[in-house]
């Protein structure tokens, strides 16, 4: 089983007394994955995956049943870590006595001491951009670790992928790590420079889910619009190439975007997403902070003008679109008005989907060793403050839903009830954003599908609707 969890930010110490016991060899085949994270580290996992299961692994149902772990990690914010070191603990004393425990991913890349040192019965550490020893790993007779210095790992050859998410949707990784160098971000040392996929190679894979029966495909890389930068593109041309491509498939389909920043959204590119309705009016759109010093001190590349510029040209072109982005608050030396300037903001230019932020002073940044940090209980009111501020402004945007008539995918039950069923119009991403709650369900024929559904009611996060 590959398990997806949750966020959180308990904090794990190292044992007192950590006493190192012989590492017992497994003695099945069954396999259990847990990928913490982006969906790019849940890419990974899925052609690690799918490498043990084409050796003859098999899939275990439940953490107590499998004979290897596989614990995917994350090592982004300080938040993340702590996750990270809560998941790796809780596996340790779930696992029956024979399991063995395989850590990868970032956290792997950058503090694999911290973790050996917290956990010595972890059996094997991979590093993030080691996918393709996962075999080795798993088949290891004693204790060991394969950790390289490639930070990334791009699928580009005949590796096997096995998908984890629900037939109908799947993640397309086209490119790995960043060239940009924002003040408060890691991901550059964690990751690397920017690595693009090959156009064939993803028109490959494009094609192969599409066969695979996929009905929504999920663009993902650090920055889209930075696709190609590697091999001579400008701006995003790299980005606009490569979708035009994808988009001469006849098929019927939803490709979805994540994670473009403001600076690579283009006239150009509005003009493709406006040409063609299989392109989902939907924008993951990293924006940070509104203020203009706050910007410029980020190492943003765009100003307060040209966010708002991008946004008026994108409600203009593209009327139904969603915008979802992320705000950092308490970065450091924000003062009280700069921080009100966002709020404003927030109001003046509602967004459909905001994730708040608190800054995370992690060692290795250009705002590590900046003055004026921010007290984290000034940190956490502000972010607080700015989440009611965007449930109040949702309460009033998703009205606007309330009376259409929208296509919506189907997914399944209701967690809590049998009687509803849970889908997603084409302005939310799965497992990040709201969902559709379906009331009346008796047209539905199967999940997977899409259907017209008539919205009856609007709340801050979710909708209401009734299949017709």
């Amino acid at each position: 089983m590959l398990k997806l969890a949750k966020s959180n930010s308990a904090v794990i110490e190292a044992p007192k007394e950590a006493v190192y016991t012989p590492h017992l060899r497994a003695a099945g085949n069954k396999i259990y994955f847990i990928s913490l994270g982006c969906p790019r580290n849940l890419v990974d996992s899925e052609v690690m995956l799918g490498i043990l299961l084409r050796s003859g692994y098999e899939v275990a149902e439940a953490l107590e049943d499998a004979d290897y772990i596989v614990i995917n990690t994350c090592g982004f914010l300080e938040a993340s870590r702590n996750e990270s070191k809560e998941t790796v603990q809780m596996t340790l004393s779930e696992k029956k006595p024979t399991a063995k425990v395989i850590v990868t991913g970032c956290m792997v890349q950058t503090h694999s001491k911290e973790l050996k040192d917290t956990f010595p019965k972890i059996d094997y550490l991979l590093g993030s951009g080691d996918v393709e020893g996962i075999l080795k790993a798993v088949q290891a007779e004693a204790p060991g670790e394969n950790v390289s210095n490639a930070r990334s790992y791009l699928e580009v050859g005949e590796v096997p992928r096995m998908l984890s998410t629900p037939k109908h949707f799947a993640y397309l990784k086209i490119a790995e790590g960043c060239k940009k160098r924002c003040a408060y971000c890691v991901i550059p040392t964690i990751k690397g420079p920017l690595k693009s996929k090959p156009k064939e190679k993803i028109l490959q894979e494009f094609k192969t889910l599409l066969n695979q029966g996929v009905k929504e495909i999920i663009l993902i890389a650090q920055d889209l619009g930075d696709y190609g930068k590697d091999h001579g593109f400008k701006k995003s041309e790299g980005l606009i190439d490569l979708l035009k491509s994808l988009l001469e498939q006849k098929e019927r389909f939803w490709l979805r975007l994540l994670y473009l920043y403001p600076d690579e959204i283009t006239d150009e590119l509005i003009d493709l997403m406006k040409s063609d309705d299989r392109i989902c009016p939907y924008l993951d759109m990293p924006i940070q902070h509104i203020n203009d010093r706050v910007l410029k001190s980020m190492h943003r590349a765009t100003s307060k003008a040209q966010v708002i510029d991008t946004i008026t040209k994108l409600r203009k072109a593209i009327p139904d679109i969603s915008i979802r982005t992320s705000l950092i608050v308490g970065y450091p030396g924000e003062t009280e008005e700069e921080f009100e300037e966002l709020c404003q903001f927030v109001q003046d230019y509602p967004l459909e989907n905001v994730g708040i932020f608190t800054f995370s002073k992690e060692p290795g940044s250009y705002a590590f060793d900046l003055e004026d940090q921010i007290d984290e209980k000034v940190k956490q009111a502000r972010k607080e403050k700015l989440i009611s501020i965007q449930q109040t402004v949702l309460k009033r945007t998703n009205q606007r839903f309330v009376g259409k008539t929208i296509p919506v995918v189907v997914e399944g039950f209701h967690p809590e009830s049998n009687l509803l069923m849970v889908g997603r119009h084409r302005g939310q991403c799965p497992e990040i954003d709201g969902q559709v709650i379906i009331n009346d369900t008796r047209k539905v024929k199967g999940f997977g599908r899409v259907y017209q559904a008539k919205v009856t009611d609007a709340f801050e996060y979710d909708l209401v609707a009734r299949i017709v």
